[in-house]
């Protein structure tokens, strides 16, 4: 994709009127059927960022979504979480014309100014994925999310009146729940794609704690072993916990007890020297963690092989 600027859209009106829809009917919040969609600005690859929440269900979309790391097809319905500012970017064959179906809400930041769920739509963590993973929806699951944002669009296309931002605002915090659940099924359901990020995983631990990369840079952080595994570090770690019941910091520290292990009970190394090789400025860093993970010393440890 070429390096230009993202197309920027700062509010709903904007995104309407680019998309050639009528005028929304509220300026903070807006459901979409995307097949009233009849025009589009996209006639090639670009990249886009909004100033605004947008959760759409998308299918049969005949572009590309670069999604962080990942590209994604749309034969089954496709949710997608994106936060302001956050860049995505389409990928349209040269010559084709975009089609879609699916739905789209769009939430201002303002609509949700002095509610409780300005701060804890921050905690969905869907929100938090650097935008590298979707979420894939069964039939049942998806008439659940329509039901929800047509459920939306009926509200404000009532009369206002001072119930009116309440009744929206609990809709979308029980479509975040059900996002939430769905995830959690995902990380059980999925199991083609995340053994396959669980192989790599294990992979890129042995890789680094058999190299001399521990000594050189110290022990992974979630961070670097998340992006190297090219989703972000909330999905690691929700998807390790729904498979092993732990985090990624305690496979990593899973991974050099292995090691340390290995060395007490093979090598004449003093735990100094053990504790150097497996990145630890301190021994009594190294030797704290250890007794903390299996009830021993190192030396304690070491002695039972004797």
């Amino acid at each position: 994709m070429a390096h230009k600027q993202p197309l920027r859209i700062k509010t709903i009106t904007e995104y309407h009127r680019v998309m050639g829809l009528p005028k929304p009917e509220h300026p903070l919040v807006s459901v979409i059927n995307m097949d009233s969609i009849q025009q589009s600005p996209i006639s090639e690859s670009v990249s886009v960022v909004f100033d605004f929440y947008s959760i759409s269900l998308k299918r049969n979309f005949n572009a590309k979504i670069k999604y962080g790391q990942q590209e994604y097809d749309f034969d089954e319905g496709v949710m997608f979480f994106i936060a302001p500012g956050q860049v995505f970017g389409i990928e349209v064959e040269k010559g084709a014309t975009v089609k879609r179906s699916g739905w789209l809400l769009l939430i201002h930041p303002d609509f949700l100014w002095n509610t409780p769920l300005a701060k804890t739509i921050k905690k969905y963590e869907y929100f938090d994925y650097s935008v590298h993973e979707a979420l894939f929806l069964s039939e049942k699951e998806e008439t659940t999310v329509i039901g929800l944002m047509q459920s939306m669009q009926q509200e404000y296309q009532s009369n206002i009146d001072k119930f009116s931002q309440n009744v929206i605002i609990a809709q979308i915090e029980l479509l975040l729940t059900y996002a939430e659940r769905f995830y959690q099924r995902q990380f059980i359901t999925r199991k083609i794609t995340n053994h396959n990020i669980l192989d790599r995983l294990e992979a890129l631990l042995s890789e680094y704690f058999g190299s001399n990369s521990l000594l050189q840079k110290g022990l992974p952080t979630v961070q670097y072993i998340a992006g190297s595994l090219n989703v972000s570090p909330n999905y690691l770690s929700g998807l390790l916990r729904a498979w092993t019941g732990q985090s990624t910091q305690q496979h990593i520290h899973n991974k050099l007890i292995e090691k340390a292990k290995e060395k007490l009970s093979t090598t004449e190394l003093s735990v100094s020297e053990i504790a150097y090789e497996l990145g630890f400025e301190h021994p009594q860093s190294f030797s704290k963690l250890f007794k903390t993970k299996t009830n021993f010393s190192p030396l304690e440890f070491r002695h039972s092989f004797n």
